[in-house]
């Protein structure tokens, strides 16, 4: 039997009630035991749930030195306007852990900004797992635009599109991209580029205050041919001429150069800004990643970054 409203909002309640004893008040799981008035048992699952619904929040106050010193190292090695390191865990497989939260916590400092600004985001796993961590704000003074369409080949939309997502959270205004992310042909893609509405959102972004995007890879596991957007005879065809990483759908090679033709000449993505004082802030991290990160940032496709201590490391050897 479903769960009624009410007893859901009383679970959450007491979770809530559980995470800010542990958390707030330092009390052990014995102590919110005795103080809800349940058993141990159920005080430490009350005190997950705050955690699992993202009614509590985590973070270390303490910055680690390490970490620092490495950012600092990146930021001088690449000249960029922004760089945060945060720790590794050697035992995870997650390509999001710790960045998504990093990311998640700029993009709340960005949208509590009461002056007006234009937020460009890209898609993909780590952008979707940022939002995931936002709380719920008020923020009609800001815009939000996607900078790469989100259907693919089929006509479905992209799971890991975060446009729609981020407006629920922030109530601000949104231009998500309905169309490709890649056209059929160079001459239907030009005329997808006459939508007034994709016009707006290359327009706005052309405009944009920071863009925060993922930096994906080119490889037979590649996030573009695993969610549907391309054939594997073009993520083939990339790999032969050089690519090993992508943003916003447009492949680079290892010096961060885009590659010309193939499907480069179908992405309907907007550009990123012009000016290289605006802020492109790449979220990535991990060792599948290494090529595409450092060619992004040797091409200057990204003046900012957000990884691990892991990767930062390799990035620097």
């Amino acid at each position: 039997m479903a769960k009624s409203p009410e007893s859901e909002t009383t679970r959450l309640d007491d979770a809530a009630r559980a995470g800010w004893l542990y958390y707030v008040a330092d009390n052990s799981q014995d102590e919110i035991a005795r103080k809800l008035g349940v058993s141990r048992q159920v005080a430490q699952r009350l005190v997950s749930l705050a955690v699992s619904e993202r009614l509590v929040r985590v973070w270390l106050d303490h910055p680690i030195a390490a970490c620092m010193e490495l950012a600092a190292r990146l930021t001088e090695a690449f000249g960029l306007l922004y760089c945060e390191v945060v720790p590794s865990d050697p035992n995870s497989t997650s390509q999001v852990l710790g960045t998504a939260e990093a990311a998640g916590r700029y993009l709340e400092r960005v949208l509590r900004a009461q002056e007006p600004m234009i937020l460009a985001l890209g898609t993909g796993r780590s952008i979707r797992a940022a939002v995931n961590q936002l709380p719920t704000m008020d923020c009609p003074q800001h815009k939000v635009i996607s900078l790469i369409g989100n259907v693919a080949p089929d006509g479905s939309a992209s799971f890991y599109d975060v446009i729609t997502k981020i407006a629920d959270k922030t109530n601000a205004p949104h231009y998500p991209m309905s169309v490709p992310v890649f056209a059929a042909t160079q001459d239907e893609r030009q005329m997808i580029l006459q939508l007034k509405p994709v016009q707006q959102v290359y327009a706005l972004a052309a405009k944009a205050d920071i863009c925060m995007i993922g930096v994906g890879t080119i490889g037979e596991d590649a996030a573009l041919f695993v969610d549907g957007f391309v054939e594997i005879s073009e993520v083939r065809a990339l790999i032969k001429a050089g690519a090993v990483g992508e943003i916003t759908g447009r492949a680079f090679d290892a010096n961060g150069n885009f590659i010309r033709g193939l499907i480069s000449d179908r992405v309907v993505s907007a550009p990123m800004p012009a000016d290289s004082q605006t802020p492109v802030i790449g979220v990535a991290m991990g060792s599948a990643k290494f090529r595409a990160i450092r060619g992004a940032l040797l091409g200057k496709l990204v003046n900012g970054l957000i990884t691990d201590e892991a990767t930062a490391a390799a990035l620097l050897a």
